[in-house]
């Protein structure tokens, strides 16, 4: 295994405390949209990127790569929140096989009310830990891997 470049103790520390921090965050975003607004993360973030949608719909294919989820996954989240009244399932008018999820007025009420107390979930547990400056590098490296990643697909 001489070709393989381990990492050195502080990218060890490092790697690790990402792993840690993401899973961290993830979970505790997850829970306290989950405790005041019975929403799971993966279900705000559709109702974000609807509301942002013209006429607040987008085709389900582009939804699942806009949300990083499968098809079966965003499906199943579809599920919930139809059922919910927060999202409907339209037709395509052009491709009889394409469907387009949009955001119900219920739907956007429901992240209106969500999205105070998710922005101070957020600033409570990422950005006040950080300074602003040391917030704003995290950003510009996530931005930096986003690109390599996409460069790499």
């Amino acid at each position: 295994m001489a070709d393989v470049h381990w990492l050195s103790e502080p990218e060890q520390r490092a790697w690790r405390a990402y792993l840690e921090a993401t899973s961290r965050l993830s979970d505790r975003f997850n829970r306290d949209l989950q405790r005041t607004h019975g929403l799971s993360m993966t279900d705000y973030e559709i109702l974000v990127r609807l509301s942002e949608a013209p006429g607040r719909r987008i085709r389900m294919t582009q939804l699942a790569a806009e949300t990083f989820s499968s098809k079966s996954r965003l499906s199943h989240a579809i599920n919930r929140l139809e059922s919910a009244g927060m999202v409907e399932r339209v037709g395509c008018d052009t491709d009889k096989r394409g469907w387009y999820a949009q955001l119900t007025d219920d739907g956007y009420a429901r992240l209106e009310q969500a999205a105070p107390d998710h922005v101070r979930s957020v600033r409570r547990h990422l950005l006040d830990a950080l300074s602003q400056d040391d917030f704003l590098a995290v950003g510009d490296s996530m931005a930096a891997i986003v690109a390599h990643l996409r460069a790499d697909e």
